[in-house]
């Protein structure tokens, strides 16, 4: 049974916006929400973060230190969780790279946005095995409905 994660279409929206706007660059950002015990998870904000990343910055992302625990403390005191995050891949398709899984932690979700030419396309989600030997795709559905 694939794992899915549950998005809003404004939240899927400001992610494509955000990747179509950095292009040719990678952007970056923080997935806010919560684990929902064996269910999936529900991404409920979305937070863009400036990729601080100075060199390789089409290939590349940072997100700073302090960005990220700024969005831990916002996401706790909302009752939330900082759940994973999204980047995009200019001229590339929404899978992750070699580099990704080295830099990837498990647990947590990566939502990809293929960008090409400056137009993004439909954004892909990820979670790293825990042996970190690859990627399990998961399932995006739309929690507009609710």
């Amino acid at each position: 049974m694939t794992e899915s994660v549950r998005m809003g279409r404004p939240d899927l929206e400001a992610i494509r916006h955000h990747a179509s706007r950095g292009y040719p660059e990678e952007v970056c950002g923080v997935l806010v929400g919560r684990d929902e015990d064996g269910r999936g998870r529900a991404i409920t904000r979305v937070v863009p973060i400036d990729n601080s990343r100075v060199d390789e910055r089409a290939r590349r992302y940072i997100i700073p230190p302090e960005s990220l625990r700024q969005a831990e403390r916002s996401a706790a005191a909302a009752g939330l969780d900082v759940i994973g995050f999204y980047h995009s891949h200019p001229d590339h398709p929404a899978e992750p790279s070699v580099y990704d899984r080295e830099h990837a932690w498990p647990w947590y979700t990566y939502v990809i946005v293929p960008v090409m030419a400056g137009d993004s396309g439909e954004p892909r989600a990820w979670r790293l095995l825990g042996d970190r030997a690859g990627f399990q795709e998961l399932r995006i559905e739309s929690a507009d409905s609710e």
